[in-house]
Parts: structure tokens; sequence; C-alpha cells
């Protein structure tokens, strides 16, 4: 049996604010069942009791309003709870890269400062199967978890095998604009050039990676802490050496598939003159 009670005894039962309650009859999210023509006292039905509750527990999960309207208005059960799940997917990403950043702020405040490890090297021009992107910043990581699989997949379907380790190039407008060209490529001898052709639907290509010298530093840990080697090793270059406005070579000597976070090698290549 459905019952209307005044807009006082709906807030108890749904632990909204009569303030709260007003608000959500102003923007169309959640109107009263009934409004008094004379005074504008609102009255509501015992019926939309959960979905006050729905309201409630997705705006303590910070979900956008326009996002909680297109959820109360889906047609079906089955709409509402795929809107759902696609929000508590995000929210369990920005979960895990909270937790990064908090534990690379502990490490921050506990370590101590050690001695950076410089290695000069100069290295010959050599050819790589690649993917040539522009990608932004935040998308990082997930692009880079997309590729390197194409890659690698490609790779065996033509029986070639990777004849270094993988990395990517990472160009100016990267890090000063925050979306720039990014290359993520597996070295390849040049015995297996002819065996690899240019995929469209990757966007994958055999390409010659230039000859360089760089200043190289290897990061340990995960790639959230990428700041602090940056920091040292580019501070080092400009205090020692001229470095050379081109993209920055990453050489992933253990990466995700390899081992924990904690464990992860990347060479970072500076290219100094």
């Amino acid at each position: 049996m459905t019952a209307i009670v005044p807009i006082g005894e709906f807030s108890r039962l749904s632990l909204l604010s009569v303030k709260t309650l007003r608000y959500y009859h102003e923007i169309e999210l959640l109107e009263p069942a009934d409004v008094d023509a004379g005074s504008g006292y609102r009255r509501y039905s015992t019926d939309q009791v959960e979905q006050a509750h729905l309201i409630r527990r997705l705006r303590d999960l910070n979900m956008p309003l326009p996002e909680i309207r297109e959820v109360l208005a889906a047609p079906d059960r089955e709409s509402r709870d795929a809107a759902l799940r696609a929000h508590l997917d995000r929210m369990e990403a920005e979960l895990l890269r909270t937790r990064d950043v908090v534990a690379s702020l502990r490490s921050l405040l506990t370590s101590v400062p050690t001695g950076l490890e410089v290695e000069y090297r100069s290295v010959p021009a050599y050819h790589a199967f690649a993917i040539t992107e522009v990608v932004p910043w935040v998308d990082i990581s997930q692009w880079c978890e997309t590729v390197f699989p194409l890659l690698y997949v490609a790779l065996e379907k033509a029986g070639v095998s990777a004849s270094g380790t993988a990395g990517a190039t990472y160009a100016n407008a990267f890090y000063e604009e925050r979306e720039g060209e990014v290359v993520a490529f597996v070295p390849i001898a040049d015995s297996d050039l002819g065996k690899l052709t240019p995929d469209p639907e990757i966007g994958s290509a055999v390409i010659e990676l230039p000859a360089k010298r760089f200043a190289i530093a290897v990061h340990r840990g995960p790639f959230t802490e990428f700041d602090r080697t940056y920091g040292a090793l580019g501070s080092y270059v400009a205090e020692h050496d001229t470095a050379l406005p081109e993209p920055i070579r990453e050489l992933y000597l253990t990466g995700p598939g390899d081992g924990e976070p904690a464990d992860y090698l990347t060479e970072i290549c500076w290219p100094i003159a």
C-alpha cells in the first residue's frame, strides 16, 4: 500500500534534508508526488523512498547530478545497472590512482636521497616495429597497456622476435602541453625487415630510431614516481651537459607482466649533445 507523506516525514524516510529535497525538486531530479497549488507545500509518495535512497548513495559516491539523472531515466534495470557499473569502474580507477599518489608521497617524505648513477651511452640507429600517436598525458598508462600487446601479437604473427628492449619516445609537447607524440616501439633485427608490413588497423609501422648520445639513469619502482628520477637526471644534465630538445627515450627493462610495480626497472635516456 502506497502512502503520501509531507516533506518533513519524507526527509526522515529518505535521510535527505528538507533543503536538499527542495533543491532536487527545483532541478527536476526528484519531484514530489503532489504540490499544493495554494501553499506550494510538497508531499511525497512512499514509492519514492527507494529512488531517494539511490540518489543519496550516488551523491555519496560523488556521481555528478547529470549522470544521476541519466541513471534515473534509464528505460530498464539493465541499462541503469550498466551506468552504475561504469561509474563504479571509474571510481575504482581513481581510488587506485589516489593510493599510488599517497604511497609516492609517503616515499618522498621518508626516503633518504641517494646519489644518482648516470651512464653515458652512444646508441647507434636501429629499426623497430612501432605505433605512433598523439596521446594525452592522462591517457598514457592505458595507451601503453593497449599498444604494446598489439605490437607483440603482430610480431608473433609475422614470426619475428624482438631484438632488444621495448620502449617509447616522448616528444617535448607531451610534457609541456600535456599532449604530444608518443612512439611505442619494439626493436627488430635488420634481417626481419622484409617480414613486417604496416598495419593501418593498429597504426603500426617499421621505423628507424636515430643514433643518439644519451645520459641514462635507471628508475626503480612504479611509474607514478617517475618525477623523482626525471627531476634528478634532468638536473644532472643541466648542470653537466647540454640537453637537446629532442624526445626522451624510455626503455622498459622490467615492467607490467614482469613483476610488481615496486620491481619495475626503466632506463630514462636523456638526449645530449
